[in-house]
């Protein structure tokens, strides 16, 4: 690609979404300005509704003047425009790269939002959210096992892994602020070291948002949530 192009991401602070992009951009050594958005913020910003009109969310790069929405669309797209670059995200075969998809969209469409309910339900709804979130992670145990190796592309981070960031980092700090324990290494042991390796892996432990800061975010988050509840509802 040429050196005058012009890359922008807006993205937001805390959002597992906006990370996934500037990781890929990151890893493909691609330059770009990041513009921030507050999701607490109403209305949106015009920069937002401009760029992507349709869904009204982060993430959505720019680039050259012209902008794709939905973090993995954004992923592939990153791994298509700057493909010269010696970092592969999604594999080059065809079916490799169809297998990669999947597990993707399961990751997204399926575990994410059971582990994200098993969170922030409570009672008998926390109880069927945790049951369906540990057979997803099964799931992914057993497929992770099963490849014996470090990540889910091979031996190095790739989309896939990318991906499954709000597994490999996030549900970590959020089930530490919601007080589950779901995500552990006694049930899931493959997946726990994946994580591990995930976050030890250089470009993403340089570029994961500190531990700390997420566990504030996140905290201020649910408790500003059960302020806006009644008494007697069923979530946080």
């Amino acid at each position: 690609m040429g050196g005058e192009e012009e890359v922008k991401l807006l993205g937001a602070w805390g959002s597992p979404f906006s990370w996934r992009v500037e990781a890929a951009l990151k890893m493909k050594g691609v330059e770009y300005e990041y513009i921030d958005e507050d999701l607490m913020n109403c209305p949106k910003s015009s920069l937002l509704l401009q760029h992507n009109p349709v869904s009204k969310k982060i993430p959505v790069l720019v680039h050259d003047g012209k902008p794709i929405a939905e973090s993995l669309v954004i992923l592939e797209y990153i791994d298509e425009a700057w493909n010269d670059r010696p970092v592969i995200l999604l594999p080059r075969d065809p079916h490799d790269r169809a297998v990669a998809r999947f597990w993707a969209k399961f990751m997204d469409e399926k575990c994410a939002p059971a582990l994200w309910r098993s969170c922030r339900r409570v009672g008998m709804e926390r109880e069927n959210a945790f049951g369906e979130a540990c057979a997803l992670l099964s799931v992914l145990e057993a497929e992770l096992k099963d490849k014996q190796k470090r990540f889910f592309g091979g031996d190095t981070v790739g989309f896939v892994d990318i991906a499954g960031n709000f597994i490999g980092y996030w549900i970590g700090v959020i089930q530490e602020v919601a007080g589950v324990r779901l995500l552990t290494p006694d049930k899931f042991p493959v997946l726990c070291k994946w994580s591990e390796d995930f976050q030890n892996s250089p470009i993403i432990r340089e570029n994961l948002p500190p531990r700390e800061q997420l566990f504030a975010f996140f905290k201020a988050r649910f408790e500003r949530k059960r302020k806006t509840l009644s008494p007697a509802a069923t979530r946080l």
